[in-house]
């Protein structure tokens, strides 16, 4: 049995947790999948990345041009993150025909278009089974198990992060920054969480599984995006007062030529299967035209749920012949494809006005008048200051109907804010 030996870009979190799996089950790999993979380069900044995880010093690579020229090297995985210098490193692989094996959505997302052509041009394999819910192997679901469905939608839970601060809103009543400093003590937000509670990284995975899942390149620039970070404890409160739990969703839909692709908060009903995926985990949910629906579960982070992605990649890569799409990823959505900006949802609003006669009845009016049917409403007065919140759940409407409302709305002379929009699943 031939040796395959591999390179390792990037030895943080993620490239170790590949490590791992790939040094503790070498024998095992070699055993059950007939392939005998070595860990023989590994590129970082400094040796020290490797002697925190006991890696031999020998095996220390500063220079990516060092990787592409080795003719030894027959896989290179990437773990670095970012765009630059992960794209341009990768591309060096690619074009020595290397396959390549990455964790990098938001390289995906953005550089899709350029990537997949080098890979195909040079015979090389492009593989990001760990791009997408870490552990979970929705990916590989995506590209294979559905030849003969129609991908409808496409939603789900991906980011922990988000997911994290909004079940502990729920669990302790606490607020979005008290929730955020655990995660951040914790390490599943970052110092800066711009990227997940804005729903950035969200966004740049349903760009890669909205492609794949509707056999269309979805630019991740259209993916609507709203983050969590003007969730309230009241909101929570409500939303269970209601019978439904917050989640951050990313939803893709596709109904014949019409796309939908969406990321933001959503009441999510307390009967639904992703209600209950709770802390870091993820979760997506999919409906195909004759599978029906499905829920695909699991860790979606962490060093050794996405080194298990990456391995399971790597083992493809060196055992099969690397595939490539048959859609059309240049970067662009594709011509004939309209993408749906004015969505249907159902809205919870969340008013503070005067506590007088008639003010829930104007609200109800505007509603009315932009076409938007009240499902229920709730009223909690009796406050020192003389105001109260009004509540409302909609049936389903258009987005841009309810924007106009809530626009007349905030200028009504005894409404003092709108507090919340939060659309419903």
């Amino acid at each position: 049995m031939n040796t395959k030996k591999i390179a390792i870009m990037g030895f943080g979190t993620v490239g170790g947790g590949a490590y791992d799996i790939l040094v503790e089950n070498r024998e095992y790999i070699k055993n059950t999948r007939g392939v005998d993979i070595e860990v023989a380069r590994i590129l970082d900044r400094s040796e020290e990345a490797l002697s925190a995880r006991n890696a031999d010093a020998a095996l220390f690579c500063p220079s990516a041009d060092a990787l592409a020229a080795d003719p030894d090297i027959d896989l290179v995985i990437e773990t670095m993150g970012g765009v630059e210098p992960a794209r341009s490193f990768i591309i060096k692989m690619l074009k020595a025909g290397k396959s390549v094996v990455t964790a990098n959505k938001e390289l995906l997302a953005k550089h899709w278009s350029e990537l997949e052509p080098i890979a195909e041009k040079n015979g090389a394999g492009l593989y990001f089974e760990a791009s997408c819910v870490g552990g979970v192997p929705i990916i590989r679901a995506l590209e294979s198990s559905f030849q003969g469905d129609r991908i409808n939608t496409v939603y789900g839970i991906i980011n922990g992060t988000t997911n994290y601060i909004l079940s502990k809103m729920s669990a302790e009543g606490c607020e979005y920054s008290a929730a955020l400093k655990q995660a951040q003590a914790l390490g599943y937000a970052e110092a800066d969480p711009t990227a997940d509670v804005e729903g950035y990284d969200a966004a740049y995975k349903l760009s890669v599984l909205g492609s794949l899942a509707f056999r269309t390149y979805v630019p991740y620039e259209t993916v609507f995006r709203e983050g969590i970070s003007g969730i309230t404890a009241d909101d929570i409160r409500n939303a269970r007062d209601l019978g439904y739990v917050i989640k951050l969703l990313a939803i893709g839909k596709r109904d014949g030529n019409k796309l939908e692709a969406r990321v933001h908060p959503v009441f999510v009903p307390e009967t639904h299967p992703l209600a209950s995926v709770s802390d870091a985990f993820n979760a997506v949910y999919l409906n195909g035209d004759f599978v029906g629906d499905l829920m695909f579960y699991g860790a979606g982070a962490g060093a050794h749920p996405t080194g298990s992605a990456i391995v399971s990649d790597a083992i493809t890569a060196l055992t099969e012949a690397p595939k490539y799409r048959r859609f059309v990823a240049d970067g662009k959505l594709e011509a004939g494809i309209s993408l749906v900006g004015n969505f249907e949802s159902g809205y919870y609003i969340c008013v503070t006005v005067d506590d007088r006669v008639g003010v829930l009845s104007r609200i109800s009016t505007v509603l009315s008048d932009n076409g938007v049917s009240i499902k229920a409403a709730t009223q909690r007065s009796g406050r020192e200051d003389g105001t109260a919140t009004v509540v409302f759940l909609t049936h389903r409407a258009n987005e841009r109907s309810v924007m106009s409302a809530l626009e007349t709305i905030g200028k009504l002379a005894s409404v003092r804010r709108i507090d919340s929009t939060v659309r419903v699943l």
